[in-house]
């Protein structure tokens, strides 16, 4: 039988109190999309500003009793107005792309942060839940992230089910997780606390269930608590494995204390074409 880890229950949806957005962020990946989207807010009124001030004034002056407005029935072309039209909008445009341009490719979440030591964490979308896995520490936690303050986590994804995708606004953007593939996602959190994560993907009934709890805590803390996971939790095998991939949502977070061996790959090689490496019964 799965145990839950204690003090970490939790209601069907993600409590809505805690910092959950870019715009509350905790780490540098969500500060450089708080920027980015104030970049585009600035350059975007720059448009929008004039439009809502010009166009009241106009609609006044050119009002139906206004007969001091100036008619001019053969008037047909305006530089000026022209360039302000056409002109002006296309060089935001050309702004906006150069700025998303070097963001993307800043932001590029298959890119590490420096740093030694970086913590290594294998996660797996299931229905309706996420299964992550500590290779380094062995063990595992369902429904919720745990990592260290100011430490580079590494994150590789992959599904036992549809396409999915993890994201933690407070601390990164979103990534895909696909059956059969691995995926990327490199975060750093500078501050302690716990955050949102979800799937923002579309997969079912069990969908608006599928979020769990980030905790950011101090070094220390983090090893004091992987320690108790491998003393007191049952171990994730295959049968444990195969209750994960019922058709279910999971309301409390789960731990195990030790992990079966290349578990993570044997996932990905279940969906290649000769169905190497995870043992058929698991999935039935």
């Amino acid at each position: 039988m799965l145990v839950s880890v204690a003090g970490c229950a939790r209601s069907s949806s993600f409590p809505s109190a805690f910092p959950s957005g870019f715009l509350s962020p905790a780490g540098p990946v969500a500060s450089a999309d708080r920027h980015m989207f104030a970049v585009v807010i600035a350059l975007m009124m720059i448009v929008v500003v004039p439009v809502f001030i010009g166009l009241p004034l106009v609609l006044w002056r050119y009002r139906l009793g206004n007969q001091k407005a100036a008619y001019r029935p053969d008037w047909s072309l305006s530089g000026p107005l022209e360039f302000a039209i056409w002109g002006i909008p296309v060089l935001i445009v050309a702004a906006l792309s150069w700025q998303l341009w070097l963001g993307t490719h800043r932001l590029d979440p298959y890119k590490r942060f420096a740093g030694d030591n970086p913590l290594e964490v294998q996660a797996i979308s299931l229905d309706w839940k996420w299964l992550f896995i500590y290779p380094g520490q062995d063990i595992a936690t369902v429904n919720r992230l745990v990592i260290p303050v100011d430490q580079p986590v590494h994150i590789d994804l992959t599904s036992d089910t549809v396409m999915q995708s993890l994201m933690i606004p407070s601390l990164a953007g979103q990534i895909y997780a696909m059956a059969g593939m691995r995926t990327q996602l490199n975060l750093v959190a500078n501050r302690q606390g716990r955050f949102l994560g979800e799937n923002t993907q579309y997969n079912g009934e069990g969908f608006q269930k599928q979020s769990f709890p980030a905790d950011v805590m101090s070094p220390a803390r983090f090893q004091e608590w992987a320690a108790q996971v491998r003393a007191t939790a049952p171990p994730l095998d295959a049968a444990r494995y195969a209750q994960l991939t019922r058709r279910a949502a999971q309301d409390k977070p789960l731990a195990f204390g030790s992990v079966e061996p290349g578990l993570f790959a044997k996932v990905i090689n279940h969906y290649r074409a000769d169905g190497s490496g995870w043992a058929q019964g698991a999935k039935q």
